[in-house]
């Protein structure tokens, strides 16, 4: 059989009920079950409208107005779905592995809309929108991602006004718009798309974020202990930069200082939200991401797993990369199919696949049905002697918080004793074994001083040709040639370039980190002042993981200090020494069970 060319109207309820009735319903072209790109790209409508965010965080006594920029099609199609990215980042670093900025004409038109989304989907059926989060670029008010999104959904489904201008009386509708919205983006974008999903917006069909956060304290704090306040993003534009130092002091004040969990982090925790999500979630994450925890992932996916939410994810060893990066044409097919099923209502069974692509050496991927996969938990206790094993050890050990040194020097060297840091190393493996999930750490240990940093690592050691994810390589590298992902201008051409894995020599890997304070041992959300030399038990979770221990190769636990890798040099150093009880530590790491 040939190709056969569908043409398809779309009177599917999922995509018509946040919007008015219309009278001629939107079109698109299938072809083999997938868009066709029939749609003139340079003749596509660019545009920008201010959007209404309800509120006045900058203080400057008028209504926020988040600036979104549009592109979409001009043949008379209907109203069509939109794909959306919300981000901070569009005038000062830029988007992709290129950085690419938004870029406008003299007039203020939109001329270059970073990444390829544009580019592939508008003449596919679709509008792409680019909003500015509020206080960013061309928008006014202060850093409310969620709220900026949202405030752009609602005024796609007649729920919100916008303007021509940024701060002109003239109104502009989304009258082309039927309403259904996928949010897209990375890092803080992807987080922002998570926050958006979990406060249950109504015309929010789906959701793609890629290194995106879930939990904003774990972004500054872990299990008690305080990494350091960043303040704002350094991203605002002039105006916000002066208007908004009071919103940002209130937010610092609000977060605090002292590693509690509190009100503040709490509206912040989307995993705790996930039973309001409407819509579907396609999601990626690196286990070598050093800008965004893979604690991010784990938790939050499982919860996705609990409320039944339609999901999808690809996962890798490189850092913190898009996998448009990692396997471009897969990755655009599957994002294409994924926006055509829940964008655009196609019946193509994108969510009936296997939900998980998974990466466990460089460029060798997996499907699986599900993650994580099954597992039993392994008990491992750490003994005086330096080993890791099945049982629980007699005695203690102690080591001497040095703030200087970090969690990547820790693990140098394990077979040399070393004041800062305590090795405790298994016996080689018998046979490859996967670890996946998200593992836990349970200490008793006594300070010598009221306060008391803790921090765990689990490593591999052993030699293994990986990506090169050594700080600040991400695990890829550039080529010289470009690839192209749709139809372009000179402006926008919608080329890339392409991108290989970068592979190391190493003889170790970390697979997982966490740190905490002692002080918190009993609560989240209350620290007290320890009592030297008494024993306190404490349980902390390490950053989720998946990863193959080779045969022969050995895992093993570091404990240390204050890690100089994570925790803001200003702050204050405990100085403690610090002994661990042995037969009350115990490291418990999911392994996979074995068909």
């Amino acid at each position: 059989m040939g190709l056969k060319t569908l043409t398809v109207t779309v009177v599917a309820t999922l995509l018509l009920t946040a919007a008015p009735a219309i009278a001629s319903p939107p079109a698109f072209v299938l072809r083999d079950g997938v868009s066709e790109p029939v749609f003139s790209y340079d003749k596509a409508i660019r545009e920008t409208a201010w959007v209404e965010t309800g509120q006045d965080l900058d203080r400057d006594g008028r209504v926020d107005r988040v600036a979104a920029d549009i592109i979409r099609p001009s043949e008379p199609v209907g109203r069509v779905p939109v794909i959306m990215d919300v981000s901070p980042y569009f005038e000062k670093i830029g988007r992709g592995n290129e950085r690419q900025p938004k870029t406008y004409l003299p007039d203020g038109t939109p001329s270059q809309f970073p990444l390829f989304y544009d580019n592939y989907f508008v003449p596919r059926g679709y509008a792409v929108v680019l909003a500015d989060v509020g206080g960013t670029n061309r928008s006014s008010g202060c850093f409310d991602d969620v709220a900026s999104g949202n405030a752009v959904v609602n005024w796609l489904n007649g729920r919100a006004q916008a303007f021509r201008t940024p701060f002109g009386p003239e109104r502009v509708r989304a009258g082309w718009a039927n309403g259904s919205v996928g949010a897209i983006g990375k890092s803080q974008d992807g987080a922002t798309a998570i926050g958006m999903a979990a406060s249950g917006i109504d015309g929010l069909k789906t959701i793609v974020p890629i290194a995106g956060v879930s939990s904003y304290y774990e972004v500054h704090n872990s299990d008690g202990a305080y990494f350091g306040w960043a303040g704002g993003p350094g991203l605002y534009n002039e105006r916000a930069e002066k208007l908004c130092q009071p919103f940002e002091a209130d937010n610092a004040r609000r977060a605090g200082t002292n590693g509690n969990f509190n009100e503040y982090w709490r509206g912040l925790d989307y995993v705790a939200k996930t039973g309001k999500v409407r819509a579907s979630v396609f999601a990626s994450m690196g286990f070598h991401d050093l800008n965004v925890n893979p604690i991010q992932f784990g938790p939050w996916w499982e919860a996705l797993n609990a409320y039944g939410v339609p999901r999808k994810a690809w996962l890798h060893q490189a850092a913190h990369v898009d996998p448009f990066d990692l396997d471009r044409s897969r990755f655009v097919k599957t994002l294409h199919r994924w926006f055509d099923r829940w964008l655009l209502g196609v019946r193509n069974g994108v969510e009936t696949e296997p939900a998980i692509r998974i990466e466990h050496t460089p460029d060798r991927w997996t499907d699986e049905r599900r993650w994580p996969p099954a597992t039993h938990s392994r008990t491992l206790w750490p003994s005086s002697e330096g080993g890791l094993g099945n049982r629980p050890a007699s005695g203690a050990a102690s080591l001497t918080d040095d703030p200087a040194r970090g969690a990547s020097q820790w693990v140098e060297n394990p077979s040399q004793t070393s004041p800062e840091r305590l090795v405790f190393a298994g016996e080689p493996v018998r046979a490859d074994t996967r670890i996946a999930g998200t593992a836990t750490l349970t200490v008793t240990a006594r300070s010598d001083k009221p306060s008391a940093r803790l921090g765990a690592v689990l490593v591999d050691y052993g030699p293994a040709n990986a990506r090169n994810t050594k700080f600040p390589a991400l695990g890829i590298k550039n080529l010289s040639t470009r690839s192209c992902w749709g139809a372009g201008t000179a402006a926008d051409t919608g080329c890339f370039l392409g991108t290989v894995a970068d592979l190391t020599t190493v003889d170790k890997r970390i697979l997982a980190t966490g740190w905490a304070d002692l002080g918190h041992h009993r609560s989240l959300w209350r620290g007290e002042p320890l009592e030297p030399g008494k024993a306190y038990t404490m349980t902390f979770r390490l950053s989720s993981l998946d990863h193959v221990v080779p045969a022969g190769h050995r895992l093993a636990l570091v404990l240390g200090g204050t890690d100089a890798d994570m925790f803001d040099p200003a702050l204050p150093a405990p100085g403690a020494r610090v002994t661990f009880e042995l037969g009350g530590t115990s490291l418990s790491v999911p392994v996979a069970s074995r068909d």
